[in-house]
């Protein structure tokens, strides 16, 4: 008897998944609970454990890319030990098709198709070290042996910092070094230049392929221009306030973490969120659905040393709305680490109502967000900026802020999102509500 194993759903915007690495051979016992396989997923890679227990039969290759619920490996439970031998033997010798069934062995084999012997081959030097797949493939690209890594993750595990952390060291060059020379040495071109190589009115050009991640955010954000109605609103925020606030805190803090503005801007959002329920909703077919919880995105950038492979992930902090303005601080820090170490999982970025996103940091004044779908709103906050403000008769200067909301005009109308946005600057302008 046998049952099958799906692509899971690993996110609630997963809608495909990328066999990364199988971490079991076909013929081999599992048990309930053991990981079997690494899954790329449209947030994040991590291993899968399996929910069955007895002979495993693998139908997906690695580096396909299946939708959810697509069959990815059998396990045939209560398999004798002749069954099992038999079924390895016929796995070394015969290629797979598509459908995970045996071939005719006179079939030809093409380059792209190798046969199940060469996929199953005994690992690499590396395959077996303890790696996050974004560590393993970051260390590929540089020529890094993970050998030579020590790593800080769970239980001994590289992370990509570990890599990062690395550089060029001389160990790790060595190590590198290590490797056949034929390995080293370039090809001879066999036909036309690639674009790459191709020269011009623009000069020399790199031809780089988006991750899996890129892509993702790439056909979200042009479904959400190309199908949202979204409008947008503009708020300036006296933050003198929160100025005050943050020093008192900061002056009898003994070590613990410091909020931030946009710590406050988040505890802010959840409070307001609370309180206009609306807000805190996504719009789905024509219906808007109304969540208990509030769980407020952050967007923070992967912050990978190669521009080109950098990504924007956004973890959540859930119940926001009941968490205090410390808590918020800590929770905050410890995803961004996390998403920059490469070690932030899917769960960690699945499930917020609200998104919030902060370019303050980098000089920005203003931008408008793009609304991250089904959700109905985002916040995009600009730099805490002094300037000069009329109050009364005098003319003051004063830390601003400028919120832009973008709402999406099938859920929410102007005047829902003006008072929105004005329960934020109000709760902003005066932030003793924050710290409860």
């Amino acid at each position: 008897m046998s049952a099958e194993i799906v692509m899971p759903r690993l996110s609630d915007t997963m809608e495909e998944g990328t066999i990364l690495r199988w971490l079991k051979r076909s013929g081999e016992q599992i048990a309930r609970g053991e990981e079997i396989v690494e899954i790329e997923t449209d947030k994040a890679s991590m291993p899968y454990a399996a929910d069955l227990e007895g002979t495993l039969e693998i139908i997906a290759r690695e580096g396909e890319t299946l939708p959810v619920g697509a069959p990815i490996a059998r396990v045939a439970s209560g398999a004798t030990r002749d069954d099992r031998e038999q079924s390895v033997e016929g796995t070394a010798t015969e290629p797979l098709t598509a459908a995970g069934k045996s071939a005719p062995a006179a079939q030809p084999l093409s380059a792209a198709q190798p046969p199940a012997v060469e996929r199953r081959a005994a690992p690499a030097r590396g395959d077996r070290i303890k790696a996050s797949p974004l560590a393993r493939r970051l260390a590929a690209e540089r020529g890094m042996d993970l050998a030579a890594l020590t790593g800080s993750g769970p239980s001994g595990r590289i992370v990509k910092a570990d890599v990062e952390a690395a550089g060029g060291s001389a160990e790790v060059r060595a190590a590198a070094d290590e490797a056949p020379a034929e390995q080293a040495a370039p090809k001879a071109p066999t036909g036309p230049p690639s674009p790459a190589e191709v020269t011009g009115a623009k000069g020399a050009s790199r031809v780089r392929q988006l991750s899996r991640t890129q892509q993702l955010i790439a056909r979200r954000m042009a479904e959400s221009r190309a199908t949202i109605p979204a409008f947008s609103l503009q708020a300036q925020i006296d933050m003198e306030a929160c100025v005050a606030l943050r020093a008192q805190i900061k002056e009898h803090a003994r070590g613990e973490v410091v909020p931030t503005y946009n710590d406050m801007l988040v505890k802010a959002a959840a409070i307001a969120l609370r309180e206009h329920p609306r807000v805190n909703a996504t719009y789905r077919d024509g219906a808007l659905e109304i969540h208990e919880r509030v769980n407020v995105g952050i967007a923070v950038a992967s912050g990978s040393e190669d521009e080109l492979s950098s990504s924007l992930v956004v973890p959540t902090i859930f119940d926001a709305d009941r968490l205090s303005l410390g808590e918020i601080a800590r929770s905050a820090r410890e995803a961004a680490a996390r998403v920059r170490a490469g070690s932030i999982t899917p769960p960690e970025l699945s499930g917020a109502t609200f998104t919030i996103s902060n370019l303050g940091m980098y000089g920005v004044s203003a931008f408008e967000a793009i609304i991250n779908p089904p959700q109905v709103a985002i916040l995009a906050a600009g730099a805490v900026q002094r300037a000069a403000v009329v109050r009364g008769d005098e003319i003051q200067t004063h830390a601003l802020l400028t919120a832009t909301l973008a709402c999406d005009h099938r859920a929410l109308y102007g005047a829902d999102a003006a008072i929105f946005l004005a329960r934020i600057r109000e709760l902003l302008e005066a932030p003793d509500a924050l710290a409860l």
